[in-house]
């Protein structure tokens, strides 16, 4: 498996508000919505997360992971002097569970272990990354609405 990482456009929104909508298929499955209304509630949330992400996380870097030259998801990092902030990372469910986010968090690791930074990032209480994070080595700091705040040191 080849991975690769680009810079998003804005010809990317589209596919942007795909990988947003495919991390809120469960949640949306428990609505009586029609296919209308799940539309338009994602496309309101993910112009809200976008316009937030740019605005707070300025001086970040957004990029859509490619897997085998093929656009496979999206990952949002901020780096600092002491930390790299995992502000966001997703992968379309076909490319889950095929250890491209395993290997992504595994240089991520290794890029904060040779800096001596701290790797932190927000997740979901009910995620099933959670795990997959705490394996990492990543501990629970904090708790705020229905995310964990969690870092992995060196």
């Amino acid at each position: 498996m080849k991975i690769k990482f680009r810079n998003i456009t804005d010809n990317d929104l589209p596919l942007l508000q795909q990988i947003y909508r495919s991390t809120r298929e469960e949640e949306l499955a428990l609505t009586d919505w029609d296919e209308t209304q799940k539309t338009a509630f994602i496309q309101q949330q993910f112009s809200a997360q976008h316009t937030y992400y740019k605005e707070v996380y300025h001086d970040a870097t957004f990029e859509i992971i490619v897997i085998n030259n093929i656009d496979a998801g999206r990952l949002y990092r901020w780096e600092s002097e002491k930390q790299l902030r995992i502000v966001d990372i997703a992968l379309l469910p076909e490319f889950r569970e095929m250890g491209a986010g395993n290997k992504i968090l595994d240089d991520l690791i290794l890029h904060t272990e040779n800096s001596g930074k701290i790797l932190s990032i927000h997740v979901e209480y009910f995620s099933r990354a959670l795990i997959l994070y705490k394996r990492k080595g990543f501990e629970i700091k904090d708790q705020t609405g229905v995310y964990y705040y969690m870092e992995r040191g060196n």
